[in-house]
């Protein structure tokens, strides 16, 4: 099954990935992304703050989407420093991030333990925003696409209705943070091979999957990169700590959307 026509006839997706930034002080930025989201209604925008302003956000910022940066696999137990997918929602998440290339990396988890994440916030309600990207010197060997198709093997959630719940980001690990952003046919043909991935494993379902690009977006290349087919939105790292930035991003993804 092929699926043709470009994606942004999906939802737009625009969600602000704050990692470990942000204290109460910058409610007031949430709150101005708040402001902008709000003249976007065809637009979802959602931020991931750190944990401690989870609860916070949500009561301060009900125009936006907001969810976890991780969560645990189990629903609760011996697991200090963990939050588990009912814990998220019972502050008022609504979408949690799992298999962020800085949790593979640095914290050692790999497609098993994403996807029991994924599936854990899917059972308590969450949608998923499921990371997934290919290294430097996987890129440079050839490897690339067949690197983030074995991830997503791994990775995805299955059972019924996964797929409704459900977004991939691709972020080239060697593009997060660090300026750097693959050709625009790159990532053409990565968010196909991903899409070919998703009808693999859900059938019809998987054309409703919205695939995002993450990896160093910014306001000045967001319209080129949410131009490219199949991009039906953005993950966005340090770009979203500041409203202004962030509003541009959300600006480009309504031009798109309207055209």
């Amino acid at each position: 099954m092929k699926f043709t026509g470009h994606t942004m006839a999906l939802r737009p997706y625009i969600v602000g990935n704050w990692k470990m930034n942000g204290t109460r002080a910058m409610l007031a930025e949430a709150r101005a992304i708040g402001r902008v989201a709000s003249r976007y209604p065809d637009i979802d925008v959602g931020l991931a703050p750190p944990f401690t302003l989870l609860h916070p956000m949500v009561e301060a910022v009900p125009e936006l989407e907001v969810g976890g940066q991780d969560c645990h696999a189990s629903v609760s137990g011996a697991f200090t420093g963990d939050i588990s997918a009912a814990m998220l929602a019972d502050a008022g998440a609504r979408f949690t991030i799992v298999g962020h290339s800085e949790r593979r990396q640095f914290h050692g988890e790999g497609n098993e333990e994403v996807r029991g994440k994924a599936e854990a916030a899917l059972a308590a309600d969450l949608s998923v925003i499921l990371c997934v990207g290919e290294t430097e010197v996987e890129r440079d060997s050839g490897h690339a696409e067949a690197v983030v198709s074995a991830q997503l093997d791994g990775s995805l959630p299955r059972g019924q209705g996964a797929a409704a719940k459900l977004a991939i980001a691709y972020e080239p690990v060697w593009a997060i943070g660090t300026g750097r952003v693959p050709q625009v046919s790159d990532v053409a043909a990565m968010h196909r091979a991903i899409r070919a991935k998703l009808l693999a494993v859900y059938g019809e379902a998987g054309a409703g999957v919205r695939i995002l690009y993450g990896g160093s977006v910014n306001a000045g290349n967001a319209a080129e990169l949410l131009a490219v087919d199949e991009v039906a939105g953005a993950l966005v790292g340090g770009a979203s700590l500041v409203a202004e930035s962030f509003a541009a991003i959300i600006n480009a993804a309504n031009m798109l959307h309207d055209a």
